[in-house]
């Protein structure tokens, strides 16, 4: 799933505000923190403010890539994988910024800007760098070259580095109202708000990404056997069966992950809501075992069985009924 770079998102008005303010200051601060749950439309906000910022008047500046509007991101996994890159076929993804990237990046700052006098680097997501990395990329941030700012995207600020954190400005990100992203998921092209699109609303916890992760892949029907297994539970084994056959048994890794999440929070809204303190423990418990299984996915080699048959296993040890199973 792609969010178009040129969506409205009305979550931001705050955040332009200051940005704006401080470019209009006598100094710029040289680092920035964009502070926010995923699926809030800082990548967008970032690279929107990186071309006001290299922006200068009289300076043509191009539509496409900016020479000087450098993003740090996810690379190739490895070797094989970059050349697979190189070639133009689909390749996996590393699941962290190395350093290696960090380094390539520094080299370029040494160099002065391709068209005017700023340059921007953008570090998305930079609570995935690598320990070597973010101290890499600290000493930069420490004595940063003329006109250069770094945009460091977050979804968990508390994961960086605290001496990063005190040497940047941060700009938080709101989450979205149900109204916001009803309207929003409708100018992507889900028309109708049906019971479908509510429940990806619901799930979403005021992420647009979540929201429109789960109304594209339709999970509504899942969510209700989710919510199935963590209230009565499983005792034939059936509630685990159609959530088998809801998932599909070719599931790709976006499904995967999409079930996943909306899982995650299906138990997070169950836990802020019982009654039952015995519950709500239960619950936490496998909220902190669905985010560890979702870590780990990428080793069950792909077996979208096994792991459907975990992710069930997990959810229905929540419900009341299933209390006496495990003491």
């Amino acid at each position: 799933m792609t969010i178009e770079a040129d969506i409205n998102w009305p979550n931001h008005v705050g955040a332009w505000r200051e940005w704006r303010t401080a470019m209009n200051s006598t100094r710029m601060h040289h680092g920035w923190i964009l502070a926010g749950k995923s699926g809030l439309g800082k990548h967008d906000f970032a690279l929107d403010a990186a071309r006001e910022l290299v922006a200068e008047e009289g300076i043509p500046q191009p539509k496409g890539d900016h020479p000087d509007i450098i993003v740090l991101t996810y690379g190739a996994k490895n070797d094989k994988e970059a050349r697979a890159q190189a070639d133009g076929k689909k390749f996996e993804l590393a699941r962290s910024i190395r350093v290696d990237q960090v380094r390539a990046m520094q080299k370029r700052l040494n160099t002065r800007p391709t068209l005017g006098s700023r340059r921007v680097v953008i570090v998305d997501p930079a609570d995935d760098m690598e320990v070597s990395a973010s101290n890499a990329l600290l000493k930069s941030l420490e004595e940063p070259p003329q006109g250069t700012f770094f945009l460091l995207v977050t979804h968990r600020p508390a994961r960086l580095l605290p001496t990063i954190r005190s040497r940047c400005r941060i700009l938080r990100f709101p989450i979205l109202t149900s109204g916001q992203l009803e309207t929003m998921l409708e100018s992507s092209g889900i028309a109708e708000t049906g019971a479908g699109t509510l429940a990806a609303i619901r799930a979403a916890e005021g992420s647009y990404g979540a929201a429109l992760r789960f109304a594209e892949q339709e999970l509504a029907p899942i969510g209700d056997v989710v919510t199935g297994l963590l209230t009565v539970g499983d005792p034939t084994m059936a509630g685990r069966a159609e959530l088998s056959r809801l998932i599909g048994p070719r599931a790709d890794r976006a499904r995967l992950q999409a079930v996943m999440e909306l899982s995650q929070s299906i138990v997070a809204d169950l836990a802020r809501t019982t009654g039952n303190a015995a519950q709500r423990g239960a619950l936490i418990e496998t909220h902190a075992a669905l985010v560890t299984l979702a870590a780990q996915a990428p080793n069950y080699n792909f077996d979208t069985g096994l792991l459907t048959l975990e992710i069930g296993t997990l959810l229905m040890r929540a419900a009341p009924a299933s209390d006496h199973a495990h003491g």
